[in-house]
Protein backbone atom coordinates (compact mmCIF):
# COMPACT_ATOMS: atom_id res chain seq x y z
CA UNK A 1 0.00 0.00 0.00
CA UNK A 2 2.82 2.36 0.97
CA UNK A 3 4.24 1.83 -2.53
CA UNK A 4 1.11 2.91 -4.72
CA UNK A 5 0.54 6.02 -2.48
CA UNK A 6 4.32 6.73 -3.51
CA UNK A 7 3.95 6.15 -7.04
CA UNK A 8 1.21 8.14 -6.70
CA UNK A 9 2.63 11.09 -5.14
CA UNK A 10 5.17 11.29 -7.60
CA UNK A 11 2.89 10.97 -9.70
CA UNK A 12 0.85 14.02 -8.73
CA UNK A 13 4.49 16.05 -8.15
CA UNK A 14 5.15 15.62 -12.30
CA UNK A 15 1.39 16.63 -12.91
CA UNK A 16 1.91 19.77 -10.75
CA UNK A 17 5.32 20.42 -12.45
CA UNK A 18 3.82 20.10 -15.47
CA UNK A 19 1.21 22.59 -14.83
CA UNK A 20 3.57 25.14 -13.48
CA UNK A 21 5.67 25.25 -16.68
CA UNK A 22 2.54 25.19 -18.83
CA UNK A 23 1.29 28.36 -16.81
CA UNK A 24 5.20 29.98 -17.15
CA UNK A 25 5.20 29.17 -21.47
CA UNK A 26 1.46 30.43 -21.57
CA UNK A 27 2.08 33.81 -19.80
CA UNK A 28 5.41 34.31 -21.31
CA UNK A 29 3.82 33.89 -24.89
CA UNK A 30 0.50 35.91 -23.59
CA UNK A 31 2.15 38.87 -22.27
CA UNK A 32 5.96 39.04 -23.66
CA UNK A 33 6.20 37.34 -26.93
CA UNK A 34 3.02 38.46 -27.98
CA UNK A 35 3.31 42.09 -27.75
CA UNK A 36 6.79 41.92 -29.08
CA UNK A 37 5.59 40.18 -32.06
CA UNK A 38 3.03 42.98 -32.49
CA UNK A 39 5.67 45.84 -32.08
CA UNK A 40 7.73 44.01 -34.87
CA UNK A 41 4.75 43.73 -37.55
CA UNK A 42 3.94 47.20 -36.85
CA UNK A 43 6.37 48.61 -38.82
CA UNK A 44 5.15 49.31 -41.85
CA UNK A 45 7.48 48.99 -45.36
CA UNK A 46 7.04 49.47 -48.90
CA UNK A 47 8.11 46.67 -50.82
CA UNK A 48 10.35 47.84 -53.81
CA UNK A 49 8.71 47.17 -57.25
CA UNK A 50 10.01 44.49 -59.79
CA UNK A 51 12.24 47.35 -61.66
CA UNK A 52 13.87 47.84 -58.25
CA UNK A 53 15.13 43.97 -58.64
CA UNK A 54 16.46 44.31 -61.86
CA UNK A 55 18.24 48.05 -61.08
CA UNK A 56 19.94 46.21 -58.43
CA UNK A 57 21.17 43.05 -60.84
CA UNK A 58 22.38 45.86 -63.24
CA UNK A 59 24.78 47.71 -60.87
CA UNK A 60 26.24 44.54 -58.95
CA UNK A 61 29.03 44.67 -61.36
CA UNK A 62 29.76 47.76 -60.95
CA UNK A 63 33.36 48.84 -59.18
CA UNK A 64 32.59 51.38 -55.38
CA UNK A 65 31.55 54.70 -56.22
CA UNK A 66 33.31 57.27 -53.92
CA UNK A 67 31.57 60.13 -52.22
CA UNK A 68 34.11 62.64 -52.64
CA UNK A 69 33.01 65.69 -54.62
CA UNK A 70 33.76 65.91 -58.20
CA UNK A 71 33.13 68.04 -61.22
CA UNK A 72 29.48 66.53 -63.16
CA UNK A 73 30.36 64.67 -66.26
CA UNK A 74 29.80 66.36 -69.02
CA UNK A 75 26.54 66.22 -70.68
CA UNK A 76 28.29 64.99 -73.66
CA UNK A 77 26.52 61.75 -73.10
CA UNK A 78 23.42 61.84 -74.90
CA UNK A 79 20.28 59.14 -73.29
CA UNK A 80 18.93 58.66 -76.63
CA UNK A 81 22.37 57.06 -77.55
CA UNK A 82 22.29 54.82 -74.53
CA UNK A 83 20.91 51.71 -74.57
CA UNK A 84 17.77 50.28 -73.56
CA UNK A 85 17.88 46.52 -72.12
CA UNK A 86 14.07 46.53 -71.05
CA UNK A 87 10.90 46.36 -73.77
CA UNK A 88 7.61 45.44 -72.94
CA UNK A 89 8.29 41.67 -73.14
CA UNK A 90 10.66 41.70 -70.71
CA UNK A 91 10.24 39.36 -67.60
CA UNK A 92 11.74 41.81 -65.35
CA UNK A 93 8.84 44.34 -66.85
CA UNK A 94 5.98 44.63 -64.69
CA UNK A 95 2.63 42.86 -66.33
CA UNK A 96 1.46 46.05 -64.45
CA UNK A 97 2.18 49.48 -63.24
CA UNK A 98 0.42 48.91 -60.09
CA UNK A 99 0.71 49.18 -55.90
CA UNK A 100 1.63 45.92 -54.54
CA UNK A 101 -1.47 43.24 -53.93
CA UNK A 102 0.51 42.38 -50.88
CA UNK A 103 -1.84 44.24 -47.94
CA UNK A 104 -0.55 46.10 -45.12
CA UNK A 105 -1.13 44.39 -41.41
CA UNK A 106 -2.52 46.49 -38.62
CA UNK A 107 -1.95 44.27 -35.83
CA UNK A 108 -4.33 44.09 -32.87
CA UNK A 109 -3.08 46.41 -29.42
CA UNK A 110 -1.00 44.43 -27.11
CA UNK A 111 -3.27 46.00 -24.39
CA UNK A 112 -6.78 44.32 -25.78
CA UNK A 113 -4.87 40.43 -26.54
CA UNK A 114 -6.15 38.57 -24.06
CA UNK A 115 -6.13 34.49 -23.73
CA UNK A 116 -9.51 34.06 -25.19
CA UNK A 117 -8.38 36.42 -27.82
CA UNK A 118 -7.09 35.83 -31.17
CA UNK A 119 -3.31 36.98 -30.75
CA UNK A 120 -1.35 38.17 -33.53
CA UNK A 121 -4.42 38.25 -35.34
CA UNK A 122 -4.49 42.04 -37.67
CA UNK A 123 -6.78 43.66 -40.04
CA UNK A 124 -5.84 44.08 -43.85
CA UNK A 125 -5.42 47.27 -45.95
CA UNK A 126 -4.29 47.18 -49.35
CA UNK A 127 -1.66 49.62 -50.68
CA UNK A 128 -3.97 51.23 -53.03
CA UNK A 129 -6.24 52.15 -50.74
CA UNK A 130 -3.79 53.36 -48.30
CA UNK A 131 -1.90 55.33 -50.89
CA UNK A 132 -5.47 56.83 -51.80
CA UNK A 133 -5.94 58.65 -48.53
CA UNK A 134 -2.56 59.63 -48.04
CA UNK A 135 -2.86 61.86 -51.24
CA UNK A 136 -6.12 61.96 -50.89
CA UNK A 137 -5.49 66.10 -51.96
CA UNK A 138 -4.78 64.98 -55.95
CA UNK A 139 -6.52 64.94 -58.58
CA UNK A 140 -6.99 61.42 -59.06
CA UNK A 141 -7.14 59.13 -61.11
CA UNK A 142 -3.60 59.71 -59.52
CA UNK A 143 -1.74 56.54 -58.86
CA UNK A 144 1.36 56.56 -56.56
CA UNK A 145 4.21 53.89 -56.95
CA UNK A 146 6.82 53.86 -54.14
CA UNK A 147 9.88 52.68 -54.80
CA UNK A 148 9.94 52.02 -58.49
CA UNK A 149 13.88 52.31 -58.01
CA UNK A 150 15.21 51.87 -54.63
CA UNK A 151 18.89 52.60 -53.89
CA UNK A 152 20.89 50.06 -52.35
CA UNK A 153 21.88 49.88 -48.63
CA UNK A 154 20.11 52.62 -46.04
CA UNK A 155 21.41 55.91 -45.37
CA UNK A 156 22.01 57.43 -42.07
CA UNK A 157 18.97 58.71 -40.60
CA UNK A 158 20.63 62.18 -39.93
CA UNK A 159 21.53 62.30 -43.34
CA UNK A 160 19.99 65.08 -45.72
CA UNK A 161 17.73 63.58 -48.56
CA UNK A 162 17.02 66.11 -51.70
CA UNK A 163 13.39 65.46 -51.99
CA UNK A 164 12.72 66.97 -55.68
CA UNK A 165 10.35 65.84 -58.59
CA UNK A 166 11.00 65.57 -62.36
CA UNK A 167 9.29 65.46 -65.43
CA UNK A 168 11.09 63.88 -68.55
CA UNK A 169 11.97 67.25 -70.06
CA UNK A 170 13.95 67.10 -66.95
CA UNK A 171 16.10 63.84 -66.60
CA UNK A 172 19.51 65.28 -67.86
CA UNK A 173 19.07 68.46 -65.56
CA UNK A 174 18.38 65.37 -62.73
CA UNK A 175 21.33 63.44 -63.73
CA UNK A 176 23.64 66.33 -62.46
CA UNK A 177 22.16 67.09 -59.36
CA UNK A 178 22.81 63.27 -58.45
CA UNK A 179 26.34 63.84 -59.68
CA UNK A 180 27.15 66.83 -58.05
CA UNK A 181 25.29 65.94 -54.73
CA UNK A 182 26.07 61.69 -54.12
CA UNK A 183 23.94 61.64 -51.34
CA UNK A 184 20.12 60.32 -50.37
CA UNK A 185 17.65 61.89 -53.07
CA UNK A 186 13.95 60.69 -52.76
CA UNK A 187 12.91 61.79 -56.21
CA UNK A 188 8.81 62.14 -57.40
CA UNK A 189 8.81 61.09 -61.30
CA UNK A 190 5.70 61.95 -63.08
CA UNK A 191 4.66 60.11 -66.04
CA UNK A 192 1.21 60.65 -68.32
CA UNK A 193 -0.33 57.35 -67.97
CA UNK A 194 -3.63 56.48 -69.11
CA UNK A 195 -6.41 55.92 -66.65
CA UNK A 196 -7.01 51.69 -65.45
CA UNK A 197 -4.29 50.92 -67.95
CA UNK A 198 -1.74 48.13 -67.97
CA UNK A 199 1.22 48.50 -68.79
CA UNK A 200 0.67 45.59 -71.15
CA UNK A 201 -2.12 47.06 -72.92
CA UNK A 202 0.56 49.49 -74.37
CA UNK A 203 2.17 49.39 -77.71
CA UNK A 204 5.95 49.52 -77.66
CA UNK A 205 5.35 53.44 -79.22
CA UNK A 206 3.30 54.65 -76.43
CA UNK A 207 4.19 57.77 -75.10
CA UNK A 208 4.20 56.37 -71.51
CA UNK A 209 5.90 52.99 -72.70
CA UNK A 210 8.69 55.61 -74.15
CA UNK A 211 8.90 57.44 -70.92
CA UNK A 212 9.26 54.60 -68.66
CA UNK A 213 12.43 53.21 -71.32
CA UNK A 214 14.10 56.73 -70.98
CA UNK A 215 13.31 56.87 -67.07
CA UNK A 216 15.13 53.26 -67.04
CA UNK A 217 17.94 54.75 -69.38
CA UNK A 218 18.76 57.54 -66.94
CA UNK A 219 18.83 55.30 -63.86
CA UNK A 220 21.43 52.73 -65.22
CA UNK A 221 23.50 55.67 -67.14
CA UNK A 222 25.03 55.93 -63.75
CA UNK A 223 25.91 53.68 -60.48
CA UNK A 224 25.44 56.58 -58.55
CA UNK A 225 21.31 56.56 -58.96
CA UNK A 226 21.49 52.83 -57.77
CA UNK A 227 23.38 53.93 -54.82
CA UNK A 228 21.87 57.34 -53.61
CA UNK A 229 18.78 57.67 -55.67
CA UNK A 230 14.89 56.08 -54.72
CA UNK A 231 12.42 56.99 -57.62
CA UNK A 232 9.06 56.79 -56.88
CA UNK A 233 6.26 57.50 -59.54
CA UNK A 234 2.91 59.69 -60.03
CA UNK A 235 0.93 58.50 -62.75
CA UNK A 236 -1.46 60.60 -64.11
CA UNK A 237 -3.94 60.82 -67.36
CA UNK A 238 -4.06 64.83 -67.07
CA UNK A 239 -1.31 65.78 -68.76
CA UNK A 240 -1.97 67.31 -72.36
CA UNK A 241 1.36 66.65 -73.66
CA UNK A 242 2.02 63.21 -73.30
CA UNK A 243 3.33 63.09 -77.07
CA UNK A 244 4.65 60.27 -78.97
CA UNK A 245 8.33 62.30 -79.13
CA UNK A 246 10.80 61.76 -76.60
CA UNK A 247 12.71 65.01 -77.02
CA UNK A 248 14.25 66.77 -74.27
CA UNK A 249 12.88 70.01 -74.66
CA UNK A 250 9.16 68.70 -74.48
CA UNK A 251 7.08 70.72 -72.14
CA UNK A 252 6.32 67.40 -69.94
CA UNK A 253 2.98 67.87 -67.76
CA UNK A 254 1.36 71.03 -69.18
CA UNK A 255 -2.10 70.66 -68.69
CA UNK A 256 -4.53 70.37 -66.06
CA UNK A 257 -3.58 67.98 -63.35
CA UNK A 258 0.16 67.65 -65.40
CA UNK A 259 1.45 69.79 -62.29
CA UNK A 260 0.69 68.60 -59.30
CA UNK A 261 3.28 69.83 -57.78
CA UNK A 262 2.91 69.72 -53.93
CA UNK A 263 1.76 66.21 -54.09
CA UNK A 264 4.98 65.01 -55.74
CA UNK A 265 6.67 66.85 -53.17
CA UNK A 266 4.95 65.18 -50.21
CA UNK A 267 5.28 61.85 -52.01
CA UNK A 268 8.83 62.53 -52.39
CA UNK A 269 9.01 63.70 -48.59
CA UNK A 270 6.70 60.84 -47.41
CA UNK A 271 9.42 58.02 -48.65
CA UNK A 272 12.76 59.68 -47.78
CA UNK A 273 14.47 57.41 -45.90
CA UNK A 274 16.49 59.94 -43.61
CA UNK A 275 15.29 62.40 -40.76
CA UNK A 276 15.82 65.64 -43.27
CA UNK A 277 14.93 66.78 -46.03
CA UNK A 278 16.03 69.55 -48.27
CA UNK A 279 12.93 69.84 -50.49
CA UNK A 280 14.98 71.45 -53.98
CA UNK A 281 13.66 72.32 -57.42
CA UNK A 282 15.51 70.02 -59.82
CA UNK A 283 17.04 73.11 -61.83
CA UNK A 284 18.84 74.34 -59.13
CA UNK A 285 22.83 73.67 -58.68
CA UNK A 286 24.30 72.05 -54.81
CA UNK A 287 26.85 74.73 -54.68
CA UNK A 288 28.34 74.52 -51.52
CA UNK A 289 28.56 71.63 -49.00
CA UNK A 290 25.50 72.63 -46.60
CA UNK A 291 25.22 68.47 -46.37
CA UNK A 292 28.31 68.05 -44.39
CA UNK A 293 27.96 71.08 -42.65
CA UNK A 294 24.82 70.16 -41.44
CA UNK A 295 26.29 66.98 -40.59
CA UNK A 296 28.62 67.89 -38.86
CA UNK A 297 26.84 70.43 -36.54
CA UNK A 298 24.31 67.85 -35.82
CA UNK A 299 27.54 65.64 -34.54
CA UNK A 300 28.85 69.09 -32.36
CA UNK A 301 25.51 69.46 -31.07
CA UNK A 302 25.42 66.86 -29.50
CA UNK A 303 28.37 67.06 -27.70
CA UNK A 304 26.97 70.60 -26.34
CA UNK A 305 25.41 70.58 -23.49
CA UNK A 306 24.50 74.68 -23.36
CA UNK A 307 20.87 75.03 -24.67
CA UNK A 308 19.46 79.42 -25.25
CA UNK A 309 16.20 80.16 -23.51
CA UNK A 310 13.85 79.88 -25.99
CA UNK A 311 11.94 83.36 -24.77
CA UNK A 312 15.64 85.30 -25.20
CA UNK A 313 16.52 83.81 -28.22
CA UNK A 314 19.15 85.90 -30.22
CA UNK A 315 18.60 86.50 -33.85
CA UNK A 316 21.94 84.59 -34.74
CA UNK A 317 23.40 81.60 -33.32
CA UNK A 318 26.09 79.23 -34.53
CA UNK A 319 24.90 76.57 -37.16
CA UNK A 320 26.37 73.70 -34.30
CA UNK A 321 24.02 75.67 -31.93
CA UNK A 322 22.26 72.75 -29.68
CA UNK A 323 19.09 75.16 -29.76
CA UNK A 324 19.21 75.21 -33.21
CA UNK A 325 19.61 71.74 -33.94
CA UNK A 326 17.03 70.40 -31.40
CA UNK A 327 14.43 72.55 -33.11
CA UNK A 328 15.26 71.47 -36.34
CA UNK A 329 15.35 67.87 -35.27
CA UNK A 330 11.50 68.56 -33.17
CA UNK A 331 10.41 70.12 -36.43
CA UNK A 332 10.23 74.46 -35.11
CA UNK A 333 13.07 75.02 -37.48
CA UNK A 334 13.84 74.68 -40.86
CA UNK A 335 17.70 76.20 -42.50
CA UNK A 336 17.33 78.42 -45.11
CA UNK A 337 20.16 77.84 -48.62
CA UNK A 338 20.11 81.58 -50.39
CA UNK A 339 19.60 81.16 -53.74
CA UNK A 340 20.76 83.34 -56.55
CA UNK A 341 20.67 83.06 -60.43
CA UNK A 342 22.90 84.82 -62.79
CA UNK A 343 21.89 88.42 -63.92
CA UNK A 344 22.61 87.00 -67.32
CA UNK A 345 20.81 83.89 -68.02
CA UNK A 346 23.03 82.41 -70.96
CA UNK A 347 25.48 82.73 -67.91
CA UNK A 348 23.29 80.19 -66.07
CA UNK A 349 23.79 77.09 -68.17
CA UNK A 350 26.62 74.95 -67.33
CA UNK A 351 26.84 74.65 -63.36
CA UNK A 352 30.53 73.70 -63.77
CA UNK A 353 30.88 77.21 -64.27
CA UNK A 354 29.40 78.04 -61.05
CA UNK A 355 30.74 79.21 -57.83
CA UNK A 356 31.85 77.23 -54.98
CA UNK A 357 32.68 78.87 -52.19
CA UNK A 358 30.83 82.36 -50.53
CA UNK A 359 34.13 84.73 -52.00
CA UNK A 360 33.68 83.63 -55.09
CA UNK A 361 29.90 84.26 -54.96
CA UNK A 362 30.47 87.80 -53.48
CA UNK A 363 32.69 88.90 -56.52
CA UNK A 364 30.59 88.20 -59.19
CA UNK A 365 27.43 89.61 -57.04
CA UNK A 366 29.72 93.23 -56.20
CA UNK A 367 31.04 93.24 -60.23
CA UNK A 368 30.32 95.95 -61.82
CA UNK A 369 27.42 95.11 -63.12
CA UNK A 370 26.34 92.35 -61.00
CA UNK A 371 26.95 89.15 -62.49
CA UNK A 372 24.88 87.37 -59.67
CA UNK A 373 22.05 88.26 -58.21
CA UNK A 374 18.92 86.70 -55.62
CA UNK A 375 16.84 84.48 -57.47
CA UNK A 376 13.59 85.74 -59.30
CA UNK A 377 15.22 89.45 -58.54
CA UNK A 378 12.19 90.88 -59.90
CA UNK A 379 9.31 89.30 -57.28
CA UNK A 380 11.54 90.27 -54.63
CA UNK A 381 8.41 89.10 -52.47
CA UNK A 382 9.52 85.64 -53.10
CA UNK A 383 12.73 85.36 -51.43
CA UNK A 384 13.20 88.95 -50.00
CA UNK A 385 12.68 87.69 -46.26
CA UNK A 386 16.00 86.03 -46.83
CA UNK A 387 17.98 89.40 -46.28
CA UNK A 388 20.55 89.58 -48.85
CA UNK A 389 22.31 92.33 -47.50
CA UNK A 390 22.99 90.52 -44.08
CA UNK A 391 23.65 87.66 -45.64
CA UNK A 392 26.52 89.24 -47.84
CA UNK A 393 27.72 91.15 -44.54
CA UNK A 394 28.28 88.14 -42.68
CA UNK A 395 32.49 87.25 -43.61
CA UNK A 396 32.59 83.69 -45.55
CA UNK A 397 33.34 80.91 -43.26
CA UNK A 398 31.82 82.30 -40.08
CA UNK A 399 29.15 78.78 -39.73
CA UNK A 400 26.46 81.02 -38.78
CA UNK A 401 22.95 81.37 -39.00
CA UNK A 402 20.77 83.74 -38.91
CA UNK A 403 16.97 84.19 -37.91
CA UNK A 404 14.29 85.82 -40.83
CA UNK A 405 13.21 88.16 -38.63
CA UNK A 406 10.40 89.47 -41.49
CA UNK A 407 8.64 86.85 -42.60
CA UNK A 408 5.97 87.21 -45.60
CA UNK A 409 3.07 84.80 -46.67
CA UNK A 410 4.90 84.68 -50.17
CA UNK A 411 8.15 83.73 -48.90
CA UNK A 412 9.27 80.59 -50.70
CA UNK A 413 12.94 79.84 -50.11
CA UNK A 414 14.43 76.33 -50.45
CA UNK A 415 14.92 75.09 -46.75
CA UNK A 416 16.11 71.90 -44.83
CA UNK A 417 13.43 71.08 -42.51
CA UNK A 418 12.72 67.51 -40.52
CA UNK A 419 10.01 65.17 -41.77
CA UNK A 420 8.04 65.94 -38.95
CA UNK A 421 7.06 69.96 -40.20
CA UNK A 422 3.39 69.74 -41.62
CA UNK A 423 2.75 68.90 -45.47
CA UNK A 424 1.91 70.71 -47.91
CA UNK A 425 -1.41 71.20 -49.47
CA UNK A 426 -2.09 69.21 -52.30
CA UNK A 427 -4.77 71.62 -53.92
CA UNK A 428 -2.34 73.67 -55.52
CA UNK A 429 -1.98 72.45 -59.03
CA UNK A 430 0.47 74.62 -61.19
CA UNK A 431 2.36 77.22 -60.56
CA UNK A 432 1.93 79.82 -58.29
CA UNK A 433 1.97 80.20 -54.79
CA UNK A 434 2.39 75.98 -54.48
CA UNK A 435 5.80 76.32 -52.16
CA UNK A 436 4.28 79.75 -51.06
CA UNK A 437 1.66 77.67 -49.54
CA UNK A 438 4.29 75.02 -47.76
CA UNK A 439 6.17 77.39 -46.02
CA UNK A 440 3.00 79.64 -44.78
CA UNK A 441 1.72 76.38 -43.03
CA UNK A 442 4.99 75.88 -41.51
CA UNK A 443 5.34 79.09 -40.09
CA UNK A 444 1.87 78.53 -38.50
CA UNK A 445 2.97 75.70 -37.08
CA UNK A 446 5.48 77.08 -34.91
CA UNK A 447 8.51 76.97 -37.88
CA UNK A 448 11.68 79.83 -36.90
CA UNK A 449 13.42 80.23 -40.37
CA UNK A 450 17.05 80.14 -40.11
CA UNK A 451 19.67 81.19 -42.96
CA UNK A 452 22.86 79.16 -43.52
CA UNK A 453 24.97 82.00 -43.56
CA UNK A 454 27.83 80.08 -45.41
CA UNK A 455 26.16 78.37 -48.49
CA UNK A 456 23.53 78.81 -51.38
CA UNK A 457 22.36 77.63 -54.52
CA UNK A 458 22.14 78.69 -57.91
CA UNK A 459 19.32 78.69 -60.56
CA UNK A 460 20.55 76.97 -63.59
CA UNK A 461 18.73 78.49 -66.59
CA UNK A 462 15.73 76.63 -68.58
CA UNK A 463 12.97 78.46 -70.89
CA UNK A 464 9.27 79.10 -69.08
CA UNK A 465 5.93 78.62 -70.33
CA UNK A 466 5.07 81.41 -69.39
CA UNK A 467 1.26 81.41 -71.07
CA UNK A 468 0.71 78.51 -68.37
CA UNK A 469 2.08 80.23 -65.80
CA UNK A 470 -0.54 83.29 -66.15
CA UNK A 471 -3.35 80.76 -66.26
CA UNK A 472 -2.44 79.19 -63.44
CA UNK A 473 -1.34 81.62 -61.16
CA UNK A 474 -4.90 83.29 -61.64
CA UNK A 475 -6.27 80.21 -60.22
CA UNK A 476 -3.72 79.74 -57.55
CA UNK A 477 -3.89 83.42 -56.13
CA UNK A 478 -7.06 82.79 -55.27
CA UNK A 479 -6.62 79.49 -53.75
CA UNK A 480 -3.99 80.87 -51.68
CA UNK A 481 -6.22 84.13 -50.24
CA UNK A 482 -8.75 81.48 -49.23
CA UNK A 483 -6.01 79.04 -47.76
CA UNK A 484 -4.31 81.73 -45.78
CA UNK A 485 -7.93 82.30 -44.21
CA UNK A 486 -8.58 78.87 -43.48
CA UNK A 487 -5.32 77.89 -42.33
CA UNK A 488 -5.11 80.78 -39.91
CA UNK A 489 -8.33 79.28 -38.64
CA UNK A 490 -7.58 76.08 -37.78
CA UNK A 491 -4.13 77.43 -35.52
CA UNK A 492 -5.94 79.70 -34.22
CA UNK A 493 -8.42 77.43 -32.59
CA UNK A 494 -6.23 75.02 -32.00
CA UNK A 495 -3.66 77.11 -30.08
CA UNK A 496 -6.68 78.65 -28.07
CA UNK A 497 -7.89 75.44 -27.26
CA UNK A 498 -4.63 74.57 -26.11
CA UNK A 499 -3.73 77.96 -24.56
CA UNK A 500 -0.56 78.88 -26.15
CA UNK A 501 -1.75 81.37 -28.24
CA UNK A 502 0.32 83.82 -26.03
CA UNK A 503 3.76 81.70 -25.79
CA UNK A 504 6.36 81.71 -28.46
CA UNK A 505 4.90 78.84 -30.11
CA UNK A 506 1.78 80.88 -30.58
CA UNK A 507 3.24 83.96 -31.66
CA UNK A 508 3.51 83.07 -35.51
CA UNK A 509 -0.24 82.96 -35.83
CA UNK A 510 -0.66 85.99 -33.90
CA UNK A 511 1.82 87.81 -36.10
CA UNK A 512 0.43 86.58 -39.46
CA UNK A 513 -3.33 85.96 -39.26
CA UNK A 514 -3.90 89.47 -38.01
CA UNK A 515 -2.61 90.44 -41.37
CA UNK A 516 -5.85 88.86 -42.98
CA UNK A 517 -9.43 91.12 -42.58
CA UNK A 518 -11.71 87.45 -42.73
CA UNK A 519 -9.60 86.39 -39.93
CA UNK A 520 -8.17 89.44 -38.04
CA UNK A 521 -11.36 89.96 -35.84
CA UNK A 522 -11.78 86.13 -34.57
CA UNK A 523 -7.97 85.91 -33.38
CA UNK A 524 -8.41 89.19 -31.71
CA UNK A 525 -11.51 87.79 -29.97
CA UNK A 526 -9.45 84.32 -29.53
CA UNK A 527 -6.43 86.38 -27.67
CA UNK A 528 -8.80 88.51 -25.49
CA UNK A 529 -10.65 85.17 -24.45
CA UNK A 530 -7.12 83.31 -23.91
CA UNK A 531 -5.91 86.48 -21.79
CA UNK A 532 -9.24 86.60 -20.01
CA UNK A 533 -8.92 82.76 -18.74
CA UNK A 534 -5.67 83.18 -18.09
CA UNK A 535 -6.22 86.41 -15.56
CA UNK A 536 -9.28 84.29 -13.95
CA UNK A 537 -6.80 81.06 -13.06
CA UNK A 538 -4.40 83.54 -11.67
CA UNK A 539 -6.73 85.30 -9.38
CA UNK A 540 -8.00 81.72 -8.37
CA UNK A 541 -4.46 81.03 -7.25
Amino acid sequence: MADVFLALSKVLRLCLLGYVALAVLYTTSCYVLSPLLVISQSALSFSASPWSHFSNLNHEAQVQVSDAPQEPSSDAVNLKALSLPVDPSDALWPADISAAAAPFCFPTSATLQRPMTARGAATPLQEATLLSKAFAGALHPTRIIPFYYRAAGAPDPDDVTITTLVTRNRFRVFRRLVEHYRGPVSVTVHIPFPAQAALAELSPGHPSVLALQRLHALYTSSPLFAKHVDVHLALSPFAASARSGDGEDEDEGEGEGGRQFNVWRNVARLFARTEFVMMLDVDFAVCTDWRGALREAIELAKASSVVSDEANEDTKAGLASRDVMQRLREGRAALVVPAFEYTNLEDGVDQRTFPVDKESLIRLAQAEPPKIAAFHANWAAGHNSTDYMRYFSIPPGSGEVYRVTHYQSAYEPYVIVSKRVSWCDERFTGYGANKAACLFEMYLSGVSFYVMADHFVIHQTHTYEEAARREERKYNRKLYADFKEEACLRYLFRYAHEGVLHTPRGFNVQEECKKLKGVARIAAQLLEHELNVQGKDAVSR
